[in-house]
C-alpha cells in the first residue's frame, strides 16, 4: 500500500507508468477482499474482531486518496466492510470520523504548474483614454479602505492536523512494552501529542506481542519520518516501526 500512498501525500516522486503498477496490485487485493466477504459482515464470523479493525485501520490512508467513489462502487462488499468497521462507535471514539475520498488522487508532480488566470478584458467604456481621475475621491476611497480593513478582524486558520497510528515491533519477547511505550511518549517536540492512555498490545507470534501507539501532530512542526525514526533508534528494545495508518484531521 505505501507505494501508492508515498507518491500521493508527495513524500517520493515515482515515474507514472511505477504508480501506475502499484495502484493496480492495491486494486487487486481489493478484489481479493471483496471475494473474501461476499455474503458475510465481517472478515472472520458474524461480529467485528481485532482483524477488522488492524485491517479497517491500514485501509484509511488508500480510501482516503485512491480508492475512489466509482472502485468502492464495483467493490460493494469490501466498501461495505469498511464503513462497518469505520462506522462502529468505538473506532470513531479513537481514530475520528472517516470520510472517504470522491474523485482519486494522483501521484504528486514536483513540476506542475497552476494554471494561470486570463487577465479580465476592458471595455472600450471602462477607458479612460485622457487620465481624468479624481484625485479626492481616490484618497477618501483608499482610506475607507484602510479602515474597514484595520477594524475587520482577521480570522486565524486552525493548523493542518494528522493523526498517525504506529505498529512498533519489540526486539524479543523479553521486552517489557510498558517501559517501551513510556520511552517512546517521552519524546517531545513543539506540535506532538501522544495518545498516552490508548496504547495496545497485540500478539504477533510465538508469544511475542506488538506495541500499538498513536499520536497527533501540527503538519507544519512536526515530520512524521523523524518521530518514526526517533522510535526506530531505541535500538535496545525495538526492532522496527512501521506506520498502521495517517489520517488528516
Amino acid at each position: 500500500m505505501m507505494p501508492v500512498l508515498m507518491p500521493v501525500l508527495g513524500h517520493v516522486v515515482v515515474p507514472q507508468k511505477a504508480f501506475n503498477g502499484a495502484l493496480t496490485k492495491l486494486k487487486s487485493l481489493c478484489k481479493v477482499l471483496d471475494t473474501h466477504l461476499k455474503g458475510k459482515q465481517y472478515m472472520v464470523g458474524g461480529n467485528v474482531t481485532v482483524a477488522d479493525i488492524l485491517l479497517a485501520t491500514a485501509f484509511i490512508p488508500a480510501f482516503q486518496t485512491v480508492l475512489d467513489a466509482g472502485f468502492r462502487k464495483s467493490m460493494a462488499n469490501f466498501s461495505g466492510w469498511f464503513a462497518r468497521c469505520t462506522g462502529n462507535q468505538g473506532f470513531i471514539n479513537v481514530v475520528g470520523i472517516i470520510k472517504p475520498i470522491e474523485k482519486a488522487m494522483g501521484a504528486f508532480d514536483p513540476n506542475a504548474k497552476a494554471a494561470s488566470a486570463a487577465p479580465a478584458k476592458a471595455d472600450d467604456d471602462d477607458l479612460d483614454l485622457f487620465g481624468d481621475d479624481d484625485d479626492e475621491d481616490a484618497a477618501a476611497a483608499a482610506k475607507a479602505a484602510a479602515e474597514a480593513a484595520k477594524s475587520k478582524k482577521k480570522k486565524e486558520k486552525p493548523p493542518e492536523m494528522s493523526l498517525i497510528i504506529f505498529e512498533v515491533k519489540p526486539l524479543d519477547d523479553t521486552t517489557n512494552l510498558d517501559e517501551l511505550a513510556q520511552k517512546i511518549f517521552a519524546q517531545k517536540r513543539d506540535g506532538l501529542i501522544w495518545k498516552t492512555g490508548d496504547y495496545k498490545k497485540e500478539p504477533v507470534a510465538f508469544g511475542i506481542f506488538k506495541l500499538i501507539v498513536g499520536m497527533s501532530c501540527e503538519d507544519s512542526k512536526v515530520s512524521v519520518d523523524e518521530v518514526q525514526e526517533q522510535i526506530e533508534g531505541l535500538e535496545d528494545m525495538v526492532q522496527s516501526v512501521e506506520i498502521a495508518s495517517f489520517t488528516k484531521i
